[in-house]
Order: C-alpha cells, then structure tokens, then sequence
C-alpha cells in the first residue's frame, strides 16, 4: 500500500478539493466539546483555584493544592538540563530575539502631515499583560515556551504569565527545560495547571494566578476552544492554533529522500495532523512513496502510525500540470508550515506567487525543523486555512496602536464645514455643535 494519498487536483471535484482543503475545524467547534468548555470555565469563573484544581485531578491525574498551582522562583532558579540543550536554548532564544528586534523596529511610532496644520501617526506600546500557553501530554515542547516567550519579552509586555500542563505520570511535574527557558527571559509566573482550566484562570483571576489581557499559543482542540471561549468574556487571543499541518511544493529537480523526510517532520506529529506534497512530477511522488516507507520504519510506532494518517486519509500528494496550478492549490489550502523545493530556475516567481502561508522555507535546506526549532521566525503559526486571514505569532503580537493627532486652529476651520455636514447627516447635534461654537466664540471675540 501506498504512504502517500495521491490525487489530481484538474480531476478532483469541487467538493474533494474542498474535503482536502477543509481541516481540523470540525473538532474544534464540536458542539459537545464547545458545551463541556464553557461548563468547565463557568467553573473557574465561580469557583477559581478549587475548580482549577479539580480540572487538573480529573483530566491530568494529577492532585494539587492550589498553593501549588504556581512554580517556586526557586525551582525556576535551580532547573537544570544538560549542557548541550542549554547551549540549543540559548541559540534559538538569541535567533528569536534578533529576529523580533527587527520587527520592533519596523513597528515603530510615526507621524505625517495629513494636510497643512493637521499632523496624524500611531504611538507603539505593548498590551499591559500576556498568558502564554505551552503544551504538554503527548510530548514537552520547550520550543514553544521560547516561541511565544521570546517575542512577548522583546514587545516589553510588563507582566508574562506562562502555563503549562504537567508532565504524565510525574505527579505534577513540569520539564526542566521549559524553566531554563524562563529563567533566560526572566519570566518568573508560571503555573502548572490543565491547559482549559488554566486558559480560564488566566483570564479570570482566581486567588492563586493573577489575570492577563491576552492568552496566546497551540494546544488540542479543548485548548484552542476554551481560548475561543474565553473570548466572551473579554479576554483577547490569537488565531487558531490547531493540529499541525505543512505543504510542500516540488517539482522533479527534488531529492526524494529529503523530501520524504521533511514531510514526516509535521506529519509525526499526530495523527490529526495533515501533510500534503504537490506537485508537478508522478515519478516524484512514486519515488517519495518508496522512501517514505523506508523512513516510516525507522520511527517509532507511534510516530509512524501518526505519519501515515498524517500523509494519507488526512493529506497526500496533489499532482498538478503547472507550477502556477501549484501555488493556486497552496493558496487555497493556507497551510501553516510550506517549503518550496523547485528548481533554482523558478523559485523566485514560485515565492512570489505565494500569498497564503504562515511561513515560506525556501529550498531543500531550509526544512520544516530547522523553521519549528532554530531560525528566529515564528513557529506558533495559523493553522486549519486561518493563514488566509492572520499571521504567525511575533513581537508584534503584543504591541498595540494608538493614533495620535493634533490640528492647528486654521486646520480644523478647514474641515469645520465637512465636519458639520457629516454631522448633521448622521443625526449627531453635539458634534456639529462642538465645531460650530468653537468658532462663534472666537469670532464674536
């Protein structure tokens, strides 16, 4: 049998095209899930610490007090992990911070002449407070912690708060390496506690954890609906960050093996996850077939059989004519992670032909782990076609923008008369009045 799901996108119908294009939503918006949500965050909303606490027993295993539901400063200051992650750590946090130092830079406070006498700009500041999610269960992701830490630091959002579910089977443990990661971005609040019910808590308050403005990063559907949730009740988040998905786009001048093993970086993910190769070579896809089954049986079980659902009934290989139907197909799909791995010769009008992606790795060095761990972009990236709308997660993220403006006297008699007739169209008497005695005053003087 076949890894790979191969259709052709010029003979799927309308209704396949969209079936491959549509993903991870369903489980998200569940409606039994959604109603068991907003039960469990009415109560964190009524009950606080004890209804994060009992989340935590019923759904992690795991029996704490509420003292216990925020790490020590003194076990952030004493975790340890071994030399050659630190130095892996301290790398990919320096790679981040030079990257969102840039962003901060761009983001920066302006100001134009709109006409004479009348200036306007934005002022960039950060949002007062952030709740950074890291997840946990089906692995420790300390990639995450500096994905979302990093940037909210660079912003210079006052107050982090950092939550993570504790570790299976350690009776409320959390990985070393993810406080190592804390104590280089000095953020000294962080919690353990279900992801769900801490998402609420964080937005809420409860006795133990102090609230915060905004709740970002990725996690299980439960995770992502109680983020959507928590909208409801004023607290800002991100995009969707749902199950992990990638494209790559190839054509015949790709390495079969190295394209088999970067569409396994994603697709061992879990088996919600989705994979999807397009391309304009049937030889390719055969010949990546052939070592996607070499490779699969050097992975775990568990990866592998996260892999296969990954590449087939959940994506697969999309043959196309043209390298144009190509992009056309990765438009639509709007996945998370894509990697062009086309011939020299047509890269740049491949990239530029991109619209819809919340990151493009170019060539086949540049592959979907070296993007997830180590460059400096974002990682926590729109997932589930919500790259059509939004984008990855950067210090941009928890900067805010403010206009400022400022009119002379002889600029706003210039707009007095469009300002009373909007005014007076619109049915809004004190506005136009606010014009109008401004200048019967300092005429009759």
């Amino acid at each position: 049998m076949s890894v790979l799901r191969t259709m052709t996108w010029g003979s799927m119908s309308e209704a396949d095209r969209a079936r491959l294009c549509s993903r991870g939503l369903a489980d998200i918006f569940d409606p039994g899930l959604r109603a068991s949500i907003a039960d469990l965050v009415e109560d964190v909303r009524v009950n606080g610490d004890d209804a994060v606490c009992r989340a935590l027993a019923k759904f992690d295993g795991v029996t704490l007090r509420a003292d216990q539901l925020a790490i020590t400063p003194e076990a952030i200051a004493t975790a340890t992990v071994s030399a050659d992650l630190e130095a892996a750590l301290a790398k990919a946090t320096s790679n981040l911070r030079t990257f969102n130092e840039k962003v901060v830079e761009r983001s920066s406070n302006w100001t134009t002449e709109i006409q004479p006498g009348l200036s306007a700009g934005e002022r960039v500041t950060p949002i007062s407070s952030a709740g950074l999610f890291v997840p946990s269960g089906k692995a420790s992701y300390p990639s995450v912690a500096y994905q979302l830490g990093v940037p909210a630091v660079v912003a210079g959002v006052p107050d982090i708060a950092l939550l993570v579910p504790p570790e299976p089977g350690t009776n409320g443990g959390v990985d070393p390496a993810i406080l190592v990661v804390c104590r280089m971005l000095g953020i000294s609040r962080v919690y353990r506690a279900n992801g769900p019910a801490g998402i609420a808590a964080l937005g809420f308050g409860t006795a133990t954890i102090a609230p915060v403005r905004k709740i970002v990063g990725p996690g299980s559907p439960a995770v992502t609906c109680a983020q959507v949730e928590m909208q409801r009740h004023g607290v800002a988040t991100m995009m969707l960050l749902g199950p992990t998905e990638s494209l790559v786009i190839a054509d015949d001048s790709a390495d079969p093996v190295r394209l088999a093993a970067d569409l396994l970086i994603e697709a061992e993910h879990g088996t919600d996850s989705s994979v999807v190769l397009v391309t304009t070579s049937a030889s390719l896809v055969d010949a990546v077939d052939v070592e996607l089954e070499r490779q699969l049986a050097a992975l775990p079980a568990h990866r592998a059989g996260a892999a296969r659902a990954s590449l087939g009934p959940n994506g697969g290989a999309v043959l196309v004519s043209t390298l144009d139907e190509a992009a056309a197909v990765a438009n639509r799909y709007a996945p998370e992670h894509l990697q062009v791995a086309v011939d020299e010769s047509s890269v740049d009008r491949v990239v530029d032909m991109l619209m819809n992606a919340g990151e493009i790795l170019v060539g086949q060095h540049t592959p979907f782990s070296a993007g997830n761990f180590l460059i400096g972009c974002p990682a926590s990236l729109p997932t589930s076609g919500f790259a059509h709308v939004s984008s990855g997660i950067t210090a941009e993220t928890f900067l805010k923008r403010t206009a400022v403006a400022r009119a002379t006297e002889s600029a706003l008699r210039d707009m007095s008369r469009s300002i009373v007739t909007l005014a007076t169209h619109e049915g809004f008497p004190a506005h136009a009045n606010a014009i109008t005695k401004r200048f019967e005053t300092k005429d009759k003087s």
